[in-house]
Formats: structure tokens, sequence, C-alpha cells
């Protein structure tokens, strides 16, 4: 397919588009003239694609800095971030001491595993979500199940599946490490007397009686025990878990004690990974030259990725989801991803989500947020009531910043490249039948050129590797 270009001069480039810029939503202010063009020349600078393009790319970068969350008040303390550095590539806060927040999110595979479905201390049902950007995010995990992205950072630690530990467990190893200790004071103050074992048992916490994945640990634990006699421990029927009888040993303002270390570990870990930015694209220079009108920089984006930016916006319809600098409408859809073997043939993704959500003590309405009343609650005031808005299997749109770096694809990793994703969307031939009425999910006319044109814009949109000097496992 082929797209008329614009062709604009280097002057009228920069206030023409500098006026689109500020109509659309673009940063920054409107640049003038490059410093090295005599007064008045007319430098032509051929962009290669049509100008409703152009005025799409302006909407679509830079990535503006990430907003800060009041709802953490060490969102941006440098301390906080480094005892989350910590913290995240530390295995003390899990059940056997060998998994860490790293071990899904390895830093030099930016920050994914590979893996179509995930590995803690058990498997997982669903693919590791890049961690790129997440200042932006409203919704965290596939199916939105935590509305910040500190109290997203509790839930693995907790979930059997996971880290399969405790809070009173993580304050132990906070407590009983030096260095994790004198940093965590630096920030939050003084911990409680955790050297009382009988006060503060090593491993303790509250066990929700309806929560899923420590019904799918017991179905794993049962299933390890090769028909051999056990005893059912089916959630209601009289079994308290051992973690819930010593955390009601506790007395109240122990547990209240406990619960405060274990969200200041979430903050600290939220500091940390609001870090991970993906910016720097060839994507993001060609647009800047579109601003500034220059050439060098247009020609950041090759021909092939031009084309499959006109079909992104166009005719493949990509951008009904995938819209912004962050190429996502940061909501939840069912595209009829294929059934893969491992992952549940019946996930019911936001729905679910949604039940976990309005059920969760960390939520940024709760008593442990530092803004229960601001402005971050307005989302969940208005989320749909139980039952209404969002039907079963559907799951968060990805970001498709440095999406290059993070197959396999989907929440259940069904895909293993690019272009089996574009193929998918372009032929919907192995499309699982849905009940979603979006109209959008429909076979697209495009050519095997077209396809791969796609894929080359996709690979575009890749930023710099991580820094691991700053992201990676700390020396001590």
């Amino acid at each position: 397919m082929s797209t008329p270009p614009s062709t604009i001069g280097a002057r009228s480039a920069a206030l023409v588009l500098g006026v689109l810029s500020t109509a659309c939503g673009g940063a920054g202010p409107s640049p003038g003239p490059p410093a090295d063009s005599p007064a008045g020349a007319e430098a032509p600078i051929a962009a290669p694609i049509s100008e409703a393009a152009v005025q799409a790319a302006l909407r679509m970068s830079p990535v503006p800095p990430g907003p800060e969350d009041p709802t953490n008040r060490v969102d941006v303390d440098p301390q906080a971030a480094a005892l989350g550095r910590l913290l995240f590539h530390s295995s003390a806060l899990s059940k056997d001491g060998d998994v860490s927040c790293a071990t899904c999110h390895l830093p030099e595979q930016s920050f994914v595993d590979g893996r179509a479905l995930a590995l803690g201390v058990l498997p997982l049902e669903r693919h590791t979500m890049p961690l790129w950007n997440l200042a932006h995010q409203r919704w965290f995990f596939w199916d939105g199940r935590a509305d910040s992205l500190w109290s997203q950072s509790l839930v693995p630690i907790e979930d059997p599946l996971e880290h399969a530990f405790t809070r009173a467990g993580v304050a132990h190893a906070i407590h009983d490490d030096p260095d994790l200790r004198r940093r965590y004071e630096e920030v939050f103050g003084a911990l409680p007397p955790l050297g009382d074992k009988l006060r503060f048992p090593a491993i303790a916490r509250p066990v929700p009686a309806n929560d899923r994945a420590h019904q799918l640990a017991d179905e794993h634990a049962r299933a390890n025990r090769d028909g051999q006699e056990h005893h059912t421990h089916l959630f209601g029927s009289g079994f308290r878990h051992p973690h819930q009888r010593a955390w009601d040993a506790m007395a109240p303002e122990d547990q209240e004690a406990v619960t405060q270390v274990f969200v200041h570990v979430g903050k600290a870990l939220a500091a940390f990974q609001r870090q991970i930015e993906s910016r720097d694209a060839p994507f993001d220079r060609f647009v800047e030259g579109l601003r500034e009108g220059d050439a060098a920089k247009v020609a950041s984006l090759d021909d092939s990725a031009a084309r499959g930016f006109e079909l992104f916006i166009g005719e493949a319809r990509c951008i009904s989801c995938h819209g912004g600098p962050l190429f996502t409408d940061l909501e939840f859809h069912d595209t009829g991803v294929p059934e893969v073997p491992g992952a549940p043939v019946d996930d019911p993704g936001r729905s679910r989500g949604l039940e976990a959500l309005r059920a969760s003590e960390f939520g940024v309405r709760s008593r442990w947020s530092d803004d229960p009343e601001g402005p971050a609650g307005v989302k969940v005031d208005f989320l749909p009531a139980a039952g209404h808005g969002h039907g079963p299997g559907e799951f968060k749109t990805p970001s498709l910043r440095s999406v290059v770096h993070t197959p396999p694809y989907m929440h259940n990793g069904a895909f293993a490249t690019l272009e089996e994703v574009v193929a998918f969307y372009a032929t919907r031939e192995t499309a699982r039948v849905t009940g979603t009425t979006e109209k959008i999910l429909v076979p697209l006319d495009l050519t095997e050129e077209d396809q791969a044109d796609l894929v080359a814009f996709l690979r575009s949109l890749t930023g710099s590797p991580p820094d691991l000097a700053r992201l990676g496992a700390p020396t001590r």
C-alpha cells in the first residue's frame, strides 16, 4: 500500500505542526525554525505519512513524565526507590527464599521472563506483564484487580502461587537484615519490636476465604500427593489456614503494625518500579523531527514502518485500543485470544478482577492510602456494579512500548512473535468464540506486505534497554 507523503517546509512545519501539537494535546511549546535556517528559508521536509497521520503522530509522542501518585507519599522519594530496588531483587520476601520480583521480571530481559505462563513458587495461569511506564497506568494486572502501583506490588508476595509469603514474614525479613532495616527506618521510621516472636510470629497473614489463588494452590498440592489420603482444604468448610490461625493469635495493634510495614514495602517497591520507562524509540525521534523540521530525525522511521503507522491508525484500526503515547486505552477487552495448555479455558478476566478490587484491603480509598479522599479515588467511585459492565474473558490492553522485547504475547502467552499477533488480528482464523459485542473484531483485508509493515512499525516503538546500573540487582 502507498500513502502520499506530506511535504512540509521547515519554517512552516514548525509553525503548522506546533499549532497541531497544541490543538491535539502534544507536549512542549511550538518550536521556531531550525537555528541554521536562513531567515525566511523554506527547506522542504518530506514526511513519509499523510497529513492526517502527522496529526495522529503528534498526539502519540513523547511519553510525558509519569504523574505522581498522591496515595503514596514516597512515590518519588529517591531513598524509598533505593529501598524498593533492594526489595525487588531480594528473594528474602518469599516462602523458601528462592523467588523475587525479578524472578519473573528480569531486568536483562526487559522485565519479563520469556515464558508463556509465569512461574513463581508454583505455575501461574497468566503471562508475565511488562513493567514499562507503570506510573501512567490506572489499573494493574491483566484483570485490573489493583488500583495503584503500591497495592499491586503487595499482591504477589502473599499469593501462594507467586512468593507464597506472609506480611509478618516480610516484616521479619526487613528487621533481621541490618542493611534493609537501616534503609527502611530512614524512610519510614522505626520498626515494631519484631524481636518478640511471641507477639510477632514469623509467619502470619489474613487469608481471604474465597481467594482463587489459595484454591489453586490447594489444587496443586492435592495433585502432587499421588492419590494418597489427605484432608480436603475447601474454604468455607471450617478449615482455618495456619497463616490465618497465627494471625488471629496476634493482638489487633500488632496486626496493625505488621500490616503498616507491609504497606510501606509496597510503596517502596512502587517508587522503584515507576523508574522503569520506555520513551526514546525511533518513533519518538521521528515525531520530534516532525515538530522541529529535522529531516534526519524524520528519517528515523523507515518507509515500511511509516506505511505500518498509516495502517495502524487507519485500515487496521489498531488505534481503537492502542492509542496515545503509551499505545493503550488502559481498559479491558475480550479479543478472542485462543486457548493454550496450562491456562484456564474460562478465565473470567476483568469480571473477577473487579470482585478482587472491591474486596481489596489496600485500595486507593482505604485507610492505608496516603490520600484516601483525593482525586485518585474517582476511578473506583464509578466502577460498574457487580455483574454489570464487563463480560467474561476481558483483559487489559497492554502498552506497545518496547513490545518487541516482551514475547510471547497476550494474557496467556498464546503467540510467540509479533508476526503471529498481527496475523491473528488480520485473519481471526484462530479466534476463540466470544460473547463480545465489539464490532471492530473482524478479519481485516491486509496483505502479507501490510502485515510486515505493521510489524515494522511496532518495532519502531522500542526504546533503549533497561539501565542495569540503575535498575538491575544492586551490590550492597
